[in-house]
């Protein structure tokens, strides 16, 4: 009996001297520097507080130009299948943001010009295929 005390004693000193070097390590990351792209639609500030929560700024920024219906996907996605906390009523706005600033109306938007609108499924068209995030 004894013997097995004094084992089990070793053991939790042998564990205990183990376990003391592993100390907390405190780090420091960089400031976080990218930002969204300003825009005066409303969806700017909505994207803010919505997509930004998940996503970084960069993460945006780096999908290729896609059309609205690709966007209008992803952020139902988003919310129905991730679970994101968007209102019904946030999702056109959104779309509309991401879609003009991110998508392939960015350069509409920014001549003023319309662009050339992407025929939905229902009409017979295509709808853009969602990439995974």
């Amino acid at each position: 009996m004894n013997r097995i005390r004094i084992k089990s004693a070793s053991l939790l000193v042998i564990g205990l001297a183990a376990v003391a070097p592993l100390a907390a390590v405190e780090i420091s990351l960089p400031t976080e520097t990218a930002k969204l792209r300003e825009s005066p639609l409303p969806g700017y500030g909505m994207a803010m507080g919505m997509c930004a929560t998940c996503h970084s700024a960069e993460y945006m920024a780096y999908q290729p130009p896609s059309a609205r219906t690709y966007w209008q996907a992803t952020v139902t996605k988003m919310q129905k299948t991730f679970g994101a906390p968007i209102p019904d009523d946030m999702i056109a706005p959104l779309v509309d943001y991401l879609a003009k600033t991110y998508g392939t109306e960015k350069n509409a938007a920014e001549s003023g010009k319309p662009a050339a609108s992407t025929p939905s499924p229902a009409a017979g068209g295509t709808s853009a295929t969602p990439r995974r995030n």
